[in-house]
């Protein structure tokens, strides 16, 4: 009779328990980007949850690669090339390939993407399911080409096997539970890599600036979000290693700090492509040495060069995408058009990416990282090669990076 009860209860216990608590699922890898976090901004005391991680983990100062921008970095991250080998050059760029067409942040044109692929590229090819919830070019059919026409198909291509269009009107908390719904599927669709985006942390140190308490709300408001990301992960018994990372850092801007450049050399002698940070000019046909004459002058708080000139150390010039001229503020100055009409002030990046304002977060987590404290500072590059670690796929052999950072924590 004891026997009989003792199953009964056995049976019961079963039937009553979630699929995801009655499974010890194998780890998967979750990358997240947190946009914008600058690096010290984790010595804040407003992220708990991240200062938690890293405790258990290891996390670093990272170094953005040139120019520190969103799409360019979040590229590197995932392809270990700086954007001078991915072609994702800058946010807005242009291409002797395509006269008359402008990159912009809202193109999946594959054109502009396929000099470099993504880990999921690899990820898919071999096998390991991939689910993306949002990030910069996840939404590309990589490898694929554009018919013409306006409305024309793209053919070929891979892309994650789950994938979100990005919409900055989805919460953080629905990013979050969109994730963990992908990982209460069954084994067989359940994907082993993932990315989580969030925007928030950008937007207000865009907004505000850095230092401003906005800003620092919105740190927390990250945290937060992260915070319920371990949760819903150590609820569904799902191991994970994560790794955490931004993609530039912020410095504060004001309209007080600006270099206008009508008033170094006369518009009609160039086209702006980019400015702010930096900017990027196409000389005007037959205007190049009346250009440069006014722009290689030497200039307070900006200095500019042939594409051909720009310091090897920012790894950017050879790319035919990279305009013929390029002009860098110091650090919290900017370059614009022509001189402000009304006062502003707020944050922007883009500037050298050794400057320490521009240094961004790192931190991994997880089963298969062991406790390693703070590391050395380290080129996002790097970030790939240890992503293909964690998911079993050999190196890349054409990288710029590699997994020297990370061999002394990683439990293989």
């Amino acid at each position: 009779m004891l026997r009989i009860l003792a199953l009964l209860l056995a049976a019961l216990a079963a039937a009553i328990t979630p699929p995801a608590m009655a499974r010890q699922a194998a780890p998967v890898v979750i990358l997240v980007s947190l946009d914008g976090f600058r690096a010290d901004y984790l010595d804040r005391g407003v992220t708990p949850n991240l200062a938690a991680l890293a405790a258990r983990g290891v996390s670093a100062a990272m170094r953005p690669s040139f120019p520190s921008k969103t799409f360019p970095n979040h590229w590197a991250i995932v392809t270990g090339k700086v954007p001078d080998h991915n072609g994702i050059v800058a946010n807005r760029m242009e291409d002797p390939a395509r006269p008359g067409e402008v990159f912009t942040m809202a193109s999946d044109d594959p054109f502009w993407w396929n000099e470099a692929a993504p880990v999921w590229v690899d990820a898919e090819k071999a096998g390991i399911r991939t689910a993306t919830m949002f990030w910069p070019g996840s939404n590309v059919a990589w490898g694929g080409t554009r018919g013409t026409g306006e409305h024309a198909a793209i053919a070929g291509g891979t892309r994650p096997r789950d994938w979100q269009q990005f919409n900055g009107a989805v919460t953080p908390e629905q990013r979050v539970n969109a994730v963990l719904d992908w990982l209460r599927r069954p084994a067989t669709i359940r994907p082993r890599f993932v990315t989580l985006y969030f925007d928030t942390v950008d937007t207000a140190g865009h907004t505000f600036g850095p230092d401003d308490p906005r800003t620092t709300a919105a740190l927390a408001e990250a945290d937060g979000a992260v915070g319920a990301l371990v949760k819903g992960l150590r609820d569904l018994r799902q191991p994970a290693d994560l790794v955490i990372v931004a993609d530039h850092g912020m410095a504060g801007v004001s309209s007080e700090r600006t270099i206008a450049l009508d008033r170094i050399a006369d518009p009609a002698l160039y086209r702006i492509v980019e400015s702010g940070p930096y900017a990027s000019l196409v000389p005007t046909p037959g205007s190049e040495a009346a250009l440069d004459a006014r722009l290689l002058a030497p200039h307070p708080h900006m200095q500019c060069w042939r594409r051909q000139d720009i310091p090897a150390r920012l790894r950017y010039g050879p790319n035919p995408r990279i305009p013929p001229r390029l002009c860098l503020a110091e650090i919290g100055w900017q370059i614009v058009p022509t001189p402000p009409t009304e006062p502003s002030s707020g944050g922007a990046h883009g500037y050298d990416n050794a400057a320490p304002e521009m240094a961004a977060l790192f931190i991994a987590s997880g089963p298969r990282i062991a406790r390693g404290g703070r590391l050395p500072s380290f080129d996002n590059v790097a970030v790939a090669a240890l992503l293909r670690d964690l998911l079993g796929l050999p190196p890349a052999p054409d990288s710029d990076g590699d997994d020297t950072p990370f061999r002394k924590v990683l439990r293989r």
